[in-house]
């Protein structure tokens, strides 16, 4: 793998992390499905996938960012911690990891 494939692969990962931050940040205070999720994820990045996604989430959650519920159906659940919308909503600081954008106001 050349250093610009990795890069890429990284950038991705943490676009996608942001992006799910910010799908669950407008679907509070409910939370959201993981296929609500992946289509939206999709209109990014089109080849994205349920495991793609669900490492996405995990690694979210590891973070204390996003508690995720996962029935015994196989299906998940998502809802962002008060930690994940304080990320979303700019009032923290962000560690690496996640692709946020600078502030712009």
């Amino acid at each position: 793998m050349s250093v610009s494939e990795f890069d890429m692969q990284k950038a991705r990962r943490e676009g996608l992390r942001w992006l799910i931050l910010l799908t669950l940040n407008n679907a509070r205070p409910l939370g959201a499905a993981e296929h609500l999720v992946l289509t939206v994820a999709q209109s990014e990045y089109p080849d994205a996938t349920q495991l793609e996604l669900r490492r996405a989430l995990d690694y979210l959650s590891d973070r204390g960012l996003v508690d995720i519920d996962k029935a015994p159906t196989g299906r998940w659940r998502a809802d962002l911690t008060r930690y994940g919308t304080d990320i979303a909503e700019y009032t923290i600081d962000c560690e690496p990891g996640i692709a946020r954008p600078s502030k712009y106001w």
